[in-house]
């Protein structure tokens, strides 16, 4: 998921999350942090990855890409992990509130999880994240490079900031 397409030579920071998961809420800061210091010179794009455990994450993905497809992914992605106590709480009718809240189409997004459409998307991501050996969220992958933020937060940012610094410098030389 991706709201605003990066020159096609970007390096590319997947981000394999799950919207019921306190490890991704704790991992916002990093993500706001890195979109402000990279803009369109990094493509960050959110991967779903829902874990078993947390039974309202799947319908979670299926509606961050509604969300993308009315035009506001990052801004429903903010705001539902920033709550993932009322999601555990209240499931679907929380995701279709989070989404009037933005003046997103509600009826729709209600509609989109109900129909399914967005099923494939979800399970592409899931499968992809498990052939590179994503077990847990958030997992970033840059420059080929897995690291597992789902065991510690702790010095992520810097890492991937290292490989992206690197990265652009390649693609500048």
């Amino acid at each position: 998921m991706n709201d605003s397409p990066a020159p096609t030579d970007a390096p590319v920071l997947d981000v394999w999350c799950e919207l019921q998961c306190p490890d991704c809420r704790s991992a916002l800061d990093d993500l706001r942090a890195l979109r402000a210091r990279y803009g369109d010179r990094l493509e960050l794009r959110l991967r779903h990855f829902p874990l078993e455990k947390h039974k309202h994450a799947f319908a979670a993905a299926q509606a961050a890409e509604e969300a993308l497809e009315q035009g506001k992914g990052w801004e429903y992605v903010e705001a539902v992990l920033g709550r993932v106590e009322e999601l555990d709480r209240e499931g679907e009718p929380f995701l279709v509130q989070v989404a009037r809240e933005l003046r997103l189409d509600a009826e729709e997004f209600d509609t989109a999880l109900v129909d399914g459409r967005h099923i494939l998307i979800v399970d592409a991501d899931q499968a992809e994240g498990q052939a590179i050996g994503v077990t847990g969220t958030p997992t970033y992958v840059i420059g080929g490079e897995r690291l597992d933020g789902g065991k510690s937060q702790e010095g992520l940012r810097e890492r991937v900031t290292e490989i992206a610094d690197r990265l652009l410098a390649e693609r500048e030389q």
